[in-house]
């Protein structure tokens, strides 16, 4: 079973696995319904919460332990679970891909579960947790061009019945966010100019087919690094963007906000035949 899509989700704020009152929770919760009704064999999760320096897979034998990488919320959220399996098979592909399309120093991890960019959404996507997942790493001493190069290495995949997650954040300065609006708070639903500027900005350009304007995005999009102070949480989109292929078609399948300045823009990538 081939697939054309690769998806890039943004997962914001931890919360999004108990509140209800966020739209990107009903979002994903009616992905399978919605937006891809397809299962996949195996998930690949790129995820903003994993950084090394060089690509690294998960190689985990059985169930993938999931990792509480965050603090001061509420005792229920560390409770949860998501018992996904692990898929060697998928990460040793990865590897494979990755080596012959150049990438010299591939590396395991055989003890490392997956981290809440993705066990939240996949928790909501995927509720069963009965799909093998593996996650890939990021490097944030790298640029655009490379992830989405790294992506295009992985493109394969897709005809192999791999569904590509990029899974991050479209704004992503946690320095910067309305923290009475949104936990507690009254949220009048203004969203600050450097986040909405740069969100329109990324929505035009992926609706447009510029990818390379994305890749450089730092030079060609406004409050670039207001928007994201460390790359981590958008490279994965562009690994996603290239998994896709060079004539994608780009479409943005769920947009809200949450604190004035955190963007939960999601985005399909669809293979066409040009």
């Amino acid at each position: 079973m081939g697939l054309k899509e690769t998806f890039y989700i943004s997962h914001g704020s931890p919360t999004l696995s108990i509140d209800d009152s966020l739209p990107a929770r009903s979002f994903l919760q009616s992905f399978r319904q919605k937006v891809f009704s397809e299962k996949p064999k195996s998930i690949l999760v790129i995820s903003g919460h994993w950084e090394t320096s060089e690509p690294t897979v998960n190689t985990i034998a059985g169930v993938n332990n999931i990792i509480y990488d965050f603090y001061g919320f509420p005792e229920k959220m560390y409770k949860l679970k998501y018992p996904a399996p692990g898929s060697p098979e998928l990460a040793h592909r990865v590897k494979e891909l990755l080596k012959e399309s150049g990438f010299k120093h591939v590396h395991e991890d055989k003890k490392r579960g997956l981290d809440h960019g993705a066990w939240v959404p996949l928790m909501l996507m995927y509720p069963a947790a009965d799909i093998p997942v593996c996650q890939l790493s990021v490097q944030t001493n790298r640029d655009g061009t490379y992830h989405y190069n790294l992506g295009k290495a992985l493109a394969p995949l897709k005809e192999e019945g791999v569904l590509i997650v990029g899974s991050g954040a479209t704004t992503h300065n946690l320095s910067r966010l309305r923290r009475g609006v949104g936990r507690g708070g009254i949220d009048d639903g203004s969203v600050v100019t450097w986040a909405s500027e740069f969100d329109n900005w990324l929505k035009e350009a992926l609706l447009e087919g510029r990818f390379e304007d994305v890749n450089h995005y730092e030079e060609k999009a406004p409050y670039a690094k207001v928007a994201h102070p460390s790359p981590d949480h958008f490279y994965p989109l562009h690994v996603a963007m290239g998994a896709a292929g060079e004539n994608a078609e780009s479409e943005l399948i769920h947009h809200s906000w949450s604190y004035g300045a955190l963007s939960y823009a999601s985005y399909k990538f669809k293979a066409t035949s040009e």
